[in-house]
């Protein structure tokens, strides 16, 4: 069913398509139905997530929690999945696409029926981590069926788009069926991602294709050793010294991300068939992709998190009213996702990053002028703040994936739909580290204690900006000389 061409490896990539790739094709059912399947896996995902969020208060009071260990539901499956994002985009190029997506829905369904059924904090804190690996190999295997299935261009813009959708739903719906569902049981928030699992793997089956341009050669064994090694390493740095700071613990595996991710480099730049193709990092518009979502995502979940923090602990908000207060953002990007490609194929993707990250901005900026009052109106305070980030998510997320897999070949589009993705993680987890040390301290009676955690958001967003800005300005120049 692939009907993407292989394309040549360069340096640096057109920032639109030629304009034969700006030719619409005839979608047929299965085509359709690929892309369904897919974007079930992303509204998967996506679902998981805010639903656990919303549920911590409640896990914690049944099974008599510290605060230390909810933090560790949430960073168990930062740790699995951000830590081998980047092997299990990989090894859907090297195992093939559909294998892997089934394999790591059957182990994503098991863990979080584990996660529901368990008493334990240990054996609960172990499935976040197995669902986290799990996802980390669901989420690229995903992307890169859906830019291996659609054509470089109209086509594939027009499915990422959608493709967003999905993941704006999930994540919209998950943070009011949560507060539905927490209110019955916390534990229904495992099931439910449980029984979405067994309808996706049963469509999945019969409608994913078999993979027939998986890469040739051996198993890079040492590459995918250290890397694996590497990334948990580090990740687990990140998430924890802000917690603990610099514990002998903590020393270690920071020396040992330092020691395994510089042994995999090596390995990478002698094996005859590696992991990774280091060259990959030459291709310009890729890394601006990747820095993107770094920037992206990274200001976004630190963001979430003081406002999450800001409306329960400080405003004595309920769970559901949060819920509802964010879902208009998921809301603007179910609306506006499917219109991001043809907005792609006309202006490129360049631009549609940059007008993104400057609502980014703006949203952020509005918060720290706005959402201090002493009575807050939602709807002249926040509600602008969480549009703008909507219409933010609603044109970049899509414009990023599509920036960061159009020119790659076909048999590495795992990789790069694994690299982008663990970039959103990255910088998410970074991020999150140095606001979280900032915005410490107790429970803040107004806005003033998370200020400088939004101050570094903001910056964040508006360094993501400029780099973006200053691409585009760099890529005028040369058409302007040329």
């Amino acid at each position: 069913m692939t009907i993407t061409e292989n394309q040549p490896r360069t340096n640096e990539l057109p920032d639109t398509p030629d304009p034969e790739s700006h030719s619409p094709s005839r979608w047929g059912p299965k085509l359709w139905a690929v892309l369904f399947v897919a974007g079930l896996a992303m509204f998967l995902d996506a679902l998981d997530v805010s639903m656990v969020g919303v549920a911590l208060p409640s896990i914690g009071t049944e099974l008599g929690l510290e605060t230390s260990s909810l933090q560790w539901i949430v960073n168990g499956y930062i740790l699995g999945y951000g830590g081998l994002l980047l092997l299990g985009g990989r090894m859907a190029d090297l195992l093939g696409r559909r294998q892997v997506f089934l394999t790591a829905l059957v182990v994503f369904g098991i863990a979080s029926l584990v996660g529901g059924l368990v008493d334990n904090e240990g054996l609960l804190i172990a499935s976040r981590i197995v669902k986290g690996v799990a996802a980390a190999f669901t989420a690229p295997a995903a992307l890169s069926i859906i830019t291996t299935t659609f054509k470089e261009g109209h086509d594939r813009n027009k499915a990422l788009s959608i493709f967003t959708v999905f993941g704006a739903t999930g994540y919209a719906s998950g943070l009011i069926a949560s507060g539905l569902l927490t209110s019955v049981d916390w534990r229904l928030t495992f099931y439910v991602p449980t029984v979405v699992v067994a309808g996706v793997v049963i469509a999945a089956f019969f409608v994913v294709p078999k993979t027939t341009d998986r890469e040739r050669g051996s198993i890079d064994y040492a590459g995918t050793v250290t890397l694996t090694g590497g990334m948990l390493a580090a990740v687990y740095t990140i998430v924890t010294a802000p917690e603990t700071g610099f514990t002998p613990l903590v020393t270690a595996t920071t020396i040992a991300a330092v020691l395994l991710l510089g042994a995999f480099f090596v390995i990478e730049n002698k094996v005859a068939h590696p992991l990774v193709r280091l060259s990959i990092f030459k291709v310009k518009s890729i890394v601006r992709a990747n820095l993107a979502a770094l920037a992206i995502f990274g200001s976004y979940i630190s963001f979430q998190t003081i406002v999450s923090l800001y409306l329960q602990n400080t405003l004595e908000w309920e769970p559901i009213q949060m819920a509802l207060a964010l879902a208009p953002a998921g809301i603007i990007v179910a609306i506006l996702s499917p219109s991001a490609g043809k907005f792609i194929d006309r202006y490129g993707t360049k631009s549609m990053i940059i007008v993104a990250l400057a609502s980014f901005v703006l949203g952020y900026l509005w918060f720290i002028l706005r959402g201090g009052n002493p009575e807050p109106n939602y709807f002249a305070d926040y509600l602008p703040s969480f549009l703008l980030l909507g219409l933010g998510f609603a044109i970049g997320f899509s414009a990023v994936m599509v920036q960061a897999t159009e020119g790659i070949a076909d048999d590495e589009q795992g990789l790069a739909s694994g690299l982008v993705q663990t970039s959103g993680q990255i910088g998410g987890a970074i991020v999150l580290a140095i606001v979280t040390g900032l915005i410490s301290g107790g429970v803040a009676t107004n806005l003033d204690q998370y200020r400088p955690g939004l101050y570094m958001v903001t910056v964040v967003a508006i360094v993501g900006l400029l780099a973006s800005a200053t691409a585009l300005l760099g890529r005028r120049t040369a058409v302007e000389a040329a």
